[in-house]
């Protein structure tokens, strides 16, 4: 049902997962632990998948948090369970005992983060557009606005698609090395002309590397390679489905 990091594991007063797509009750492309309150799966199905997911973090069903993504470098600090409509954003943190921070992705790069000795966690979505516009500075920034002090920030890196399985075209590539000068390194050459192999968590590990972070750590999981465990956005769309289920990577600091 989830994957845990040792990295994060010995940090006293934390609780993580790295939830699979295995457990839950959807069925069909959704199958079966689809935490995607915005696909179009059954909200009930979803609804009780979460419960589940809130449940083997021990946490209220209301406690496990989402925002509304975006691919943003926007983070946001969370107090308690939202009440309305969800903020858009791509990364949150809090200092709040009981609430879980629950990203959703399905290739993209899901990063938790906690400060144990401060007691603040965070949790952010970092697709590409979010890394180059500074999402996971941003969610660093957030936690020192706590407490946090970036030398003692351990950050974790979920399943995320790997640079085999990221073919970008010359669109991707102009922006890309316009926006991240001195990281052309994480573009590889495609198999097809004028198109690279992007290497998202490589670009990923590069970017918090270069935020001065206490440790971090890399999973090495590829979302499309590994049907079983993991939704994979890329992988529908090769198969031409109309939806796709997201996976839910949490983070939570105990009462």
């Amino acid at each position: 049902m989830f994957i845990q990091a040792p990295a994060l594991s010995s940090q006293p007063h934390v609780r993580h997962a790295f939830f699979t797509r295995q457990g839950g009750v959807s069925e069909g492309i959704y199958a079966s632990l689809n935490g995607g309150v915005g696909s179009a799966d059954d909200p009930s199905r979803v609804q009780e998948n979460r419960r589940r997911m809130a449940a083997a973090l021990d946490v209220a069903p209301d406690a496990l948090v989402s925002v509304y993504q975006v691919h943003s470098p926007d983070a946001v600090i969370v107090e308690g369970p939202w009440r309305g409509e969800r903020p858009r954003a791509d990364a949150m943190v809090t200092g709040v005992p009981g609430l879980a921070l629950g990203i959703t992705t399905a290739d993209c790069g899901p990063v938790l983060f906690a400060d144990a000795e401060a007691r603040v966690i965070g949790a952010a979505h970092a697709g590409w557009r979010g890394a180059v516009t500074g999402i996971l500075e941003a969610t660093l920034d957030a936690m020192e606005r706590l407490g946090a002090r970036r030398g003692n920030v351990v950050a974790v890196l979920g399943p995320t698609i790997s640079r085999k399985a990221y073919e970008v075209g010359p669109d991707f590539i102009d922006r890309f090395t316009k926006e991240a000068p001195g990281y052309e390194r994480f573009l590889s050459e495609g198999a097809r002309p004028g198109h690279a192999m992007f290497d998202l968590p490589g670009f990923i590990g590069a970017r918090l590397a270069a935020a001065s972070i206490g440790a971090f750590a890399d999973l090495g999981l590829c979302t499309y390679s590994d049907e079983e465990r993991f939704f994979s956005y890329r992988r529908t769309t090769h198969r031409k489905e109309p939806d796709y289920g997201r996976l839910i990577s949490a983070i939570a600091l105990t009462p």
